[in-house]
């Protein structure tokens, strides 16, 4: 079995967008992130993606609001973001508070500044497969970790293990859309399907993004396919310093008895995130820059 190291690959990324930024003339790109409350995940994600801004040369600001803010307050928070040429990309951190219906923040974002690709706009151009489209970026992520990892998706079978607008409908979109990575035959399955094993079993290449710790079990996975693994999930471990260890959506010890490629939790799919938010925003940037021109 050949582990898909999303860690490494991340880094070519981030290095390649390092040498394009090191290149720009004049302004260089800026990306807003905007966090309500003090979500401890949400302040480490947060932190996270600004030093990796930082590092490749994009500027990074962050705004924070409190918890009591009111929906009407952070959409024309967004609204001064959006009628600001300077900021290029807007990522609104989530959780937001339960008061707030994410999908209209998400929708109220303008889509050429939308680099978490969440805007209904950018999901609409995804189906009808606009190049000028940008990608949620777990699922850009999982594709790149295809395409670098060489797995063959022309006419194979693609299934994808849940349904969410954040991975899985996008996964499926790009999985399916004429190009390399692409061209699967594509099925979306969740928990609610039939004989779930054997729709899973169908596989060449397998996406588990269900949100379930260890769910996928080696009698689920078609021999010799090329398994994703997009969960994180925490289990009890008292032999761990924190009490808990990471696991990812698959039961990886039998799994990779079988599996001819397949990412690890954590340092699979995790890592490409916050590589593909960087491309995003260099990719707003430069719309930006040619708009002007």
């Amino acid at each position: 079995m050949e582990l898909i190291d999303g860690n490494l690959i991340s880094r070519q990324i981030i290095e390649e967008l390092t040498l394009e930024v090191s290149n720009l003339v004049g302004i260089k790109p800026s990306v807003t992130f905007v966090r309500v409350g003090e979500d401890p995940a949400s302040v480490s994600y947060v932190n996270k993606k600004g030093k990796v801004a930082a590092r490749i040369g994009i500027e990074s600001n962050l705004m924070v609001f409190p918890e009591i803010i009111t929906q009407e307050e952070l959409i024309n928070e967004i609204t001064t973001l959006n009628e600001d040429p300077s900021v290029h990309g807007i990522l609104v951190q989530a959780p937001l508070p339960s008061h707030i219906d994410e999908r209209v923040v998400f929708n109220h974002v303008l889509p050429t500044k939308d680099v978490d690709g969440f805007n209904a706009a950018n999901l609409g151009r995804l189906c009808q497969e606009d190049d000028d489209a940008f990608v949620a970026c777990t699922p850009a992520g999982i594709v790149e970790l295809i395409k670098r990892s060489k797995i063959e998706t022309e006419g194979k079978r693609a299934v994808i293990l849940g349904r969410s607008l954040i991975v899985g409908k996008p996964v499926a979109l790009l999985m399916a859309k004429k190009g390399n990575p692409g061209n699967c035959t594509v099925t979306i399955c969740h928990s609610r399907t039939r004989d779930l094993a054997t729709v899973t079993r169908e596989a060449d290449i397998l996406v588990a993004a269900i949100g379930r710790a260890e769910f996928v079990k080696a009698d689920m996975v078609k021999p010799g396919a090329a398994v994703i693994d997009v969960g994180i999930n925490r289990v009890e471990d008292a032999s761990r310093p924190r009490g808990y260890r990471l696991v990812g959506d698959v039961a990886f010890d039998e799994v990779s008895e079988i599996a001819s490629q397949m990412t690890p939790v954590p340092g699979g799919v995790g890592p490409m995130t916050v590589a593909m938010l960087m491309r995003n925003t260099v990719k707003a940037y430069l719309m930006a820059t040619q708009a002007i021109t």
